[in-house]
């Protein structure tokens, strides 16, 4: 294995930076993941506990236009809610931008990137109301916390999350035979939940499970839901009766707990199929679409022996002589790309924390969309594509071509020599004809957008 400080940057971390120093070992990158979260604690973003209260204010007002007693006191509460719905839509755009300074700014870019990975493991989006902006406080309380610990734990507090609860409609799942569904005849089992843990963040899709597996599990999901004033909630009333059996294993009784949905998560977070699932995951998004066998093998043998403790998950990954071959070959996904051009511009946080909504909208957001990555919106639960081919749509590149020759300017109030640019951006991975290109640029402006629109920026 040949260790690369920059290779380490570029393809396991947030990009190359004229500030941050690089990291020293493979070792040096999974230990920083247990010491202070460094970047987190700068740039904070409100958690989940916190967020729920614009649910529970949201809760409040749509009571209140219920009851309204008169056409006026109607009309004022809907002029509260524009007003607190706009409010929040307006803070979760700063929080975009707290985001973007976390990828710029940390000392520990491994961490950002596993963050950004988990979270898109297990996607989760509002759908409606305020709970459209719960995506970052989601990850700040159910991903953020859990990079390095036990997948288990990982999956239980995303799969119980609110967020992941209301998303798959798992509030509305009642078990045929429950309390509940005795004095409700119409009410149904859900079972988008129990699929997506087994297809997507457990055993895979082409994982050891059937039909009725999955009709098992969503039972044993039922009593599953959550309050804006209280978060997640077990419903025994909704919970349905009597032992499910998933794998071939019996779980629950006469009585359904919160524990036996713990212990079937716990079990399938340890299967064999999980191991080589993660190890598949890990490897396509760190290295490629099409990884080497021996080296997904690998990580999948120390996720079994660990029983999925993440960190020698990583350890193993980063460990692998065939992780640390120079080519360049994954293609990066919107928000990296544009994430790792303002860290390689050392973007500062004054100039962040004073923008306006409207400018991160600009700058950032409406491009990002243009290129193909509509910020916190991915189509479905199985996330962003890994694949290049999806990245390197005639659209997105031009949107890409556009936002590497016009930001830089918007970003920082005097360009640097892009000669130096290209040097902090790329390092040694800058070719002999970008080089050229660089050298021959007519502005400062021209040659820094050659550098962002360049192939090998767009990859690691």
């Amino acid at each position: 294995m040949v260790f690369s400080p920059e290779l380490a940057e570029i393809r396991f971390g947030c990009g190359l930076s004229p500030v941050q120093a690089r990291p020293q070992s493979p070792a040096a990158m999974v230990d920083a993941l247990l010491a202070a979260d460094v970047a987190a604690q700068a740039f904070p973003i409100e958690p989940f506990p916190a967020f729920r209260a614009r649910l529970v204010e949201q809760k409040r007002l749509a009571r209140a236009m219920r009851q309204a007693d008169t056409p006026a006191r109607q009309a004022a509460l809907k002029d509260e809610n524009r007003a607190r719905n706009k409010q929040t839509r307006r803070e979760s755009i700063l929080w975009f931008g707290q985001s973007l300074l976390r990828w710029a700014h940390t000392s520990q870019g491994f961490r950002e990137r596993l963050v950004h990975f988990w979270a898109d493991h297990f996607t989760a989006q509002g759908k409606r109301g305020a709970m459209t902006h719960g995506g970052l406080p989601y990850q700040e309380e159910a991903i953020r916390p859990n990079i390095s610990g036990r997948f288990e734990d990982l999956l239980f507090d995303a799969v119980t999350h609110p967020l992941m609860v209301h998303y798959l409609d798992q509030r509305s799942s009642i078990g045929p035979g429950s309390e509940i569904a005795r004095k409700k005849p119409n009410a149904g089992l859900n079972e988008n939940l129990a699929r997506e843990v087994l297809e997507l963040h457990t055993l895979g899709v082409s994982g050891p499970y059937t039909q009725a597996d999955v009709r098992q599990l969503a039972e044993l999901f039922t009593g599953m839901g959550y309050l804006p004033h209280k978060g997640f909630i077990y419903r025994a009333k909704a919970a349905e009766p009597g032992a499910e059996t998933v794998l071939g294993k019996n779980y629950g009784g006469a009585k359904a707990r919160l524990g036996d949905v713990r212990a079937v998560l716990r079990d399938l977070a340890r299967h064999p199929a999980t191991a080589e699932h993660v190890a598949t995951k890990l490897a396509v998004h760190f290295l490629s679409d099409a990884p080497r066998p021996e080296l997904v093998a690998h990580v999948a043998a120390r996720y079994r022996e660990t029983r999925g403790e993440l960190t020698e998950v990583y350890r193993a990954l980063l460990e692998h002589p065939l992780a640390w071959e120079p080519r360049l070959q994954n293609v990066k996904p919107a928000f990296d790309y544009v994430a790792s051009g303002c860290r390689a511009l050392a973007l500062s946080a004054e100039r962040m924390t004073g923008a306006k909504p409207n400018h991160l909208k600009r700058v950032f957001l409406g491009p990002m969309k243009m290129m193909g990555q509509p910020w916190l919106r991915p189509a479905g639960p199985d996330g962003w594509p890994e694949d290049d081919s999806e990245w390197l749509s005639p659209q997105g590149q031009a949107a890409r071509i556009g936002w590497a020759m016009s930001a830089p300017t918007r970003l920082t109030p005097d360009l640097i020599d892009p000669r130096a640019f290209l040097d902090h951006a790329l390092g040694p991975y800058a070719s002999p004809v970008l080089r050229r290109q660089v050298h021959g640029a007519e502005t400062r402006e021209e040659g820094v957008g050659l550098v962002l629109m360049s192939p090998s920026f767009q990859r690691r």
